[in-house]
């Protein structure tokens, strides 16, 4: 039987795809978010959000219908894109990860204002590649990350990821060089492999295609 830590505490059917496989699984939340009050621009025409928490933190915030109704939303991943759209918002692009987006926006939409909805800890690719191109974006916090490590004496199979952060959080306290590392997507992976040699990622950016891809490496 294998053994898989999750860095995040899975749904019930997330369990039990695991628990098909015969998989023994310890999870826990290596992060917490924290919603922070921020002021939302007079205007919202283009919106970018790159995580799943940046969109929960502005519909808290925001349920004006006319201002759901007339903007537009860039985002990165499935389940962040899907968040707006169960609302009714337009989402022109979706991206893997926010070097793909920024490349989409400075092509395709230098001239236009943006939004940027995002965390304290956001990484550095997508404000980077739009300032060099000279893109116009406002960058609102919403949200902050707080790490929440816990040391573990069990060794693992395979540790399952679904954030930068959750990596960092969990290598303060554990070494994970030989242990298989399965990642959500780019750019998690990219902050795990500076501490593991075994770094697998997901075939999509969904919670199921990460436990997919342990199972079927692992099993």
């Amino acid at each position: 039987m294998i053994s898989l830590l999750s860095t995040k505490k899975l749904t019930a059917s997330q369990r039990e795809l695991l628990l098909n496989a015969k998989a023994q699984l310890v999870e826990y939340n290596a992060i917490a978010i924290n919603y922070l009050d921020f002021e939302i621009p007079v205007t919202i025409e283009r919106a970018i959000f790159t995580s799943q928490n940046a969109v929960i933190a502005f519909l808290n915030k925001v349920n004006d219908p006319e201002i759901l109704s007339t903007m537009i939303c860039f985002c990165v991943g499935e389940k962040t894109a899907s968040l707006l759209i169960e609302k009714g918002i337009k989402v022109v692009k979706t991206a893997k990860n926010s070097k793909e987006l920024g490349l989409y926006i400075t092509k395709s939409h230098r001239k236009s204002n943006f939004q940027y909805f995002c965390g304290m800890e956001r990484r550095e690719e997508l404000p980077a590649l739009l300032t060099n191109e000279e893109v116009a974006f406002l960058e609102v916090k919403t949200y902050q990350t707080e790490l929440k490590p816990r040391k573990f004496d069990q060794k693992w199979d395979g540790i399952l990821f679904f954030s930068p952060s959750a990596v960092l959080s969990h290598i303060s306290k554990n070494e994970i060089e030989f242990i298989p590392a399965f990642c959500i997507g780019e750019t998690t992976a990219a902050e795990a492999k500076k501490y593991s040699r075994n770094v697998i990622v997901a075939n999509a950016t969904n919670i199921e295609s990460v436990i997919a891809k342990a199972v079927k490496v692992l099993t």
